[in-house]
């Protein structure tokens, strides 16, 4: 069984609390035996897979197999096209380069407001960035973004190889059919 999750802000990707003040998938009444495949940090949102397959995780996460991921971004700032170019270039983090990835400035997407707001401040503007990416370091399109000198405020993954989040809502997941299945892999 294969489940597509959409995790609010300020939820952990993990079914133990470390903390009484920690919101985990615990929470969310999913079936008995599923675990996260890959992770999404506390502070973003959007799709994330559960599964009881176990031989899934090495198959949709390790670069080698080079499985999409497609993130939105709203970064502090007027993205400019040249900071886009470097991103699809690849970045470097921590003295490694990232993978060339997909990347383009996007419109307003018109995302519901997240339960806790993003800074705002009247004199900065924000702007909205689409990147792809096939590998999955920690924290990764937060520095890259950072790198390009856009930090990211607002992080949410909306699709998962062909799999889009669409219109399931914050907090709802439902388990994917035959043909859902297909689009993932």
């Amino acid at each position: 069984m294969i489940l597509m999750f959409h995790k609010p802000y300020g939820v952990l990707s993990q079914f133990t609390k470390e903390e009484s003040d920690h919101c985990t998938l615990a929470e969310f009444n999913f079936p008995k035996n599923v675990y996260p495949i890959g992770r999404l940090d506390w502070d973003s949102e959007g799709l994330l897979l559960l599964s009881d397959e176990k031989e899934l995780n090495d198959r949709l996460l390790h670069p080698r197999h080079e499985h999409s991921k497609t993130y939105h971004a709203q970064v502090e700032g007027k993205a400019t096209e040249q900071a886009v170019s470097n991103l699809r270039k690849g970045v470097m983090l921590q003295g490694q380069k990232t993978k060339p990835c997909q990347a383009a400035l996007l419109e307003d997407p018109q995302y519901s407001p997240r339960t806790v707001p993003i800074r705002f401040r009247l004199s900065v503007p924000t702007s909205w960035i689409e990147l792809i990416l096939t590998e999955g370091k920690n924290r990764q399109v937060r520095r890259m973004t950072a790198a390009v000198g856009f930090p990211t405020l607002r992080l949410l993954r909306v699709a998962h190889g062909g799999l889009k989040l669409a219109s399931l809502k914050p907090g709802q997941w439902v388990e994917l059919d035959a043909a859902q299945r297909q689009c993932l892999l």
